[in-house]
């Protein structure tokens, strides 16, 4: 594939235009021009000079992220700080550490934004930036397996690693568009960088005196993103939330080599094992209320069995057959997610697709984890029949193509998800190194303590990373990942995981999810700020604002009695209780009206799914006033402000282009 600039020197010159000139490279390569006027982008002819009132930046680029186009004025954004992750390959992977914004119109300020609108969507912009894990490499495609590099590797090598890329996972597809149109008419595949959302690890392995490297690759993809419970389900266009491809790779030196280790692409065994996460694929939702437990919410559309369908085909037609592992409870809240997954895989009938349930929280409770082999069992003919991508140097005609998939998928697609994975990659592992020789029939990776603490702990933090970018914390049950074992420790960790979640998933996700929709273009601006002043102010009415004041305040007065001097113990019982009402009164006010203390995304708001009326089902209607009903009944003042939210969203949503994507 071509090469793509691994450092490029920022010129400014003037108002007119950035210059980015490739540095430590042959004399003929090509520098890039941006006119800030018009946001053109120019490939300049070899050997081009830098204008002389052009000032450089101190910084050094690294790659280009892409451009945004924002209220005010489009933006640059660039990698101007990196961090190794390791080597595949042959090819360094990094993680970008570090961001710069450039404005094209002069007069907007990245620091001090001329309007609060404009500072809205750039906080957002940073948000994104600052807490996504986006990785990179210059010379290996990280948006696809291994299998498909393979497979088109002919046809791939005249190309740009942008034309080639997996469009699933190609995060930062939609910052690039300006730099892909412009590539119909000269060739900017050096300056293209594709970046994935996801985790990379690899760790060098020895056994039996064979050199080896392991390493497991996420890919998130950017259909469908955003926060655990503002994206649930399926779309219209068949992308589910939460879409993972997990890839473990293990390359493996021939047995006749010396003891010293191997150029990383003169390994004589390459593994691929596949796996894939999503949630469970019809319309369905949970609505928080400021209750620990959310409101559960399912759509019966007319369109449920089409878009399942579509999910469903471009799975098989990508992976080749799959094996679909529910591990949804059979009864209590997730009971209906469960039910209707069910009915709907069997009214489609697909001949490619095989379901599988497994109760996980039944068959592993009081901490019996090892029974998870019991889903093993069961899948061991579907595993053996998929198998794994193995090139074999040696003997070309060995070689292996993994054929189908195992699709998991629990409520959230985290923890339960998580473990399960992580078995099904130790099986496949066990089965790779049993087959060229490494271990015995007998043996497996538990019995080598090196290999298997690695296998623990990458596992652990890939559920980690996942958990953090969709929940906003670590992953549950990550102890028996990382040790093998369910622990004491591991329950009271996965106490403080939970409260962390609920906080974010009610207070702070709002704006989190608002981060994605605008990085990945689901959601574009209009250039006129005055017209979305709607993002900056609460229109919620006084009386829903000032509860948690009032309950602030009761709460300090109740600790201030506690603590001050007392001039009468008969007069206290007084004092406590008015501001112990007052905390009791204001607390029943804020759950009973708890929709309207979340913090809801504004860009594209689920106004659909939290009043949704059509057939389906819902376990509740909390949080939405005194009498619980729907607020087109007009009965509920609390609620109102949401709906008269959702007719200023709706204009915004109305204009021109502001779904536009690009596939």
């Amino acid at each position: 594939m071509k090469p793509i600039h691994q450092r490029l020197n920022l010129y400014t010159v003037g108002d007119e235009a950035y210059v980015f000139a490739p540095t430590g490279e042959p004399v003929a390569a090509q520098s890039l021009t941006v006119h800030r006027a018009t946001g053109e982008v120019v490939l300049n002819p070899p050997q081009t000079p830098i204008p002389q009132h052009a000032s450089r930046s101190g910084k050094s680029v690294h790659g280009i992220l892409g451009m945004i186009s924002l209220a005010l004025s489009e933006y640059i954004v660039i990698i101007t700080g990196r961090e190794p992750k390791g080597r595949l390959c042959g090819q360094d992977i990094f993680r970008a550490s570090d961001f710069d914004i450039l404005p094209l119109n002069p007069n907007a300020n990245v620091l001090n934004p001329p309007h609060p609108v404009e500072g809205y969507f750039l906080a957002l912009l940073r948000s994104h930036l600052q807490s996504g894990s986006f990785l990179f490499s210059y010379g290996w495609d990280l948006t696809r397996r291994l299998q498909a590099q393979w497979e088109s590797q002919n046809l791939d090598s005249s190309k740009g690693v942008w034309e080639v890329a997996d469009d699933r996972f190609f995060w930062n597809k939609y910052l690039q568009t300006r730099f892909i149109e412009s590539s119909e008419k000269q060739d900017l595949s050096s300056f293209i960088l594709p970046v994935i959302y996801g985790t990379f690890d690899v760790r060098p392995i020895f056994i039996h005196g064979r050199h080896m490297h392991l390493a497991l690759i996420s890919r998130r993809s950017r259909y469908r993103a955003g926060t655990r419970y503002f994206r649930r389900g399926i779309d219209h266009e068949g992308h589910v939330a939460n879409f993972n491809e997990s890839e473990q790779l293990l390359f493996v030196e021939h047995p006749n080599t010396s003891g010293a280790v191997r150029v990383d692409d003169q390994f004589a065994h390459q593994f691929s094992f596949v796996q894939i996460r999503g949630s469970v694929p019809f319309f369905w939702a949970e609505v928080n209320t400021v209750r620990y437990k959310p409101d559960l919410q399912v759509m019966e559309l007319p369109d449920t069995p089409d878009a399942m369908k579509l999910h469903l085909l471009e799975q098989v037609s990508t992976y080749g057959p799959q094996t679909l592992v529910n591990l949804v409870n059979h009864k209590g809240h997730e009971k209906p997610v469960k039910d209707g997954y069910e009915r709907w895989v069997g009214q489609l009938g697909l001949t490619d697709v095989r379901y599988q349930y497994f109760d996980f929280h039944t068959e592993c409770k009081n901490m019996r984890w090892d029974r998870i082999s019991l889903l093993v069992d069961k899948l061991q003919l579907d595993l053996q029949k998929q198998g794994y991508f193995h090139i074999d140097s040696s003997d070309p005609k060995s070689n292996k193509l993994q054929n189908g998939t195992v699709r998991t998928n629990c409520m959230d697609n985290l923890d339960r998800t998580n473990v399960v994975q992580a078995t099904l990659a130790k099986y496949a592992l066990n089965r790779q190194l049993r087959e060229i020789g490494v271990l015995t029939k007998e043996q497996g990776v538990d019995d080598f303590e090196a290999l298997s603490k690695d296998f623990r702990e990458m596992w652990a933090d890939h559920a980690d990373a996942i958990s953090k970018a969709y929940a906003g914390s670590g992953a549950l049950k990550s102890d028996f990942t990382r040790t093998n074992e369910r622990t004491r420790k591991g329950l009271l960790e996965d106490g403080v995981k939970s409260i962390l979640r609920y906080l974010k998933n009610n207070f702070l996700d709002g704006a989190r999810q608002d981060a994605f929709d605008l990085f990945t273009g689901a959601w574009i601006p209009r250039r006129n700020p005055s017209s979305m002043n709607f993002l900056i102010t609460d229109p919620r009415p006084l009386v829903i604002r000032s509860a948690p004041a009032i309950a602030s305040f009761s709460l300090f007065m109740i600790c201030a009695g506690l603590t001050l001097p007392r001039s009468s113990d008969y007069s206290l019982v007084y004092y406590f209780f008015l501001w112990i009402m007052l905390l009791l009164a204001s607390t029943i006010f804020m759950v009973t009206y708890g929709i309207d203390y979340v913090s809801w995304p504004k860009l594209i708001p689920l106004d659909s799914v939290i009043y949704y009326e059509g057939p389906g089902y819902r376990s509740a209607k909390h949080g939405m006033g005194l009498k619980g009903m729907n607020v087109k009944l007009g009965l509920d003042n609390g609620a109102k402000w949401l709906k008269n939210k959702r007719k200023v969203g709706m204009e915004a949503e109305g204009i021109p282009m502001v779904h536009k994507r690009v596939d």
